[in-house]
């Protein structure tokens, strides 16, 4: 079992910047595919960015390449999302997810991919 706790949410402008991290329960998550999901109120959930045990790059959903960026330290059993020039349109309850056995090479970018999940915690965006 792995327990995931996110932290780093808040209320922002338009164009600020957040980091969200991800705190797992067991520091095995480093052979773990991680990845980051968001929830809008009356929308399904959905991809935003993974990345792989062997943390050779991220892969991004379209709406946030460029500008989010995802990352894990190996040292902690951590995992991080950066969000740059943030919008209104990324506001959502951000939710981080492991998924304990998986291939580099293969972008696991649906959320029935995953296994564990945290609590999530909410990002807003005001204009």
């Amino acid at each position: 079992q792995v327990q995931l706790v996110e932290s780093g949410g808040g209320s922002v402008q338009a164009g600020d910047s957040l980091r969200l991290s991800c705190a797992a329960s067991r520091r095995t998550i480093s052979w773990y595919t991680m990845g980051w999901f968001r929830q809008a109120p009356g929308m399904e959930r959905e991809f935003v960015a993974g990345i792989s045990w062997s943390a050779s790059g991220g892969y991004y959903a379209d709406s946030v390449k460029g500008r989010f960026t995802i990352s894990r330290d190996h040292g902690k059993p951590m995992v991080y999302l950066q969000m740059n020039s943030l919008r209104p349109d990324d506001t959502a309850v951000y939710y981080c997810a492991a998924r304990t056995w998986g291939v580099a090479a293969v972008l696991y970018m649906g959320a029935a991919d995953y296994e564990y999940w945290g609590q999530g915690t909410q990002v807003t965006v005001s204009s």
